[in-house]
């Protein structure tokens, strides 16, 4: 249902676009959020986007990471600016359909060499 790509090994301070392509029509989605986890830690939510375009961000990517969707494709991204080793994870997409409910992406391994 969902196919995740984008993720990749980088020095600290590059850039990186994971994206996560729905198989459904973004209409019928209330929210998408891009989750992370890092070895031996708990999954944890690092944006995320509403259907009225609303975002959320975890603290420590504020004014480093941007959520967007391109509804006309179905997928939503990622954008990670300046990174660091500490953002190194697995990142997962999670849909909630308005029809309640909610799914997982593959997820896509982000790695940050300092």
């Amino acid at each position: 249902q969902l196919q995740a790509s984008g993720g990749g090994l980088v020095h600290a301070g590059r850039s990186l676009r994971p994206s996560c392509a729905a198989s459904e029509d973004m209409f019928s989605i209330a929210a998408l959020g891009w989750y992370r986890q890092a070895p031996g830690k708990q999954r944890e939510l690092v944006a995320r986007i509403i259907f009225s375009g609303s975002q959320y961000y975890v603290d420590s990517v504020k004014g480093r990471f941007t959520i967007s969707r391109d509804n006309a494709k179905n997928t939503v991204y990622l954008q990670m600016n300046s990174l660091k080793p500490e953002d190194t994870a697995v990142y997962y997409c999670k849909v909630e359909p308005t029809r309640g409910g909610f799914y997982w992406g593959p997820g896509t391994q982000v790695t940050v060499s300092s």
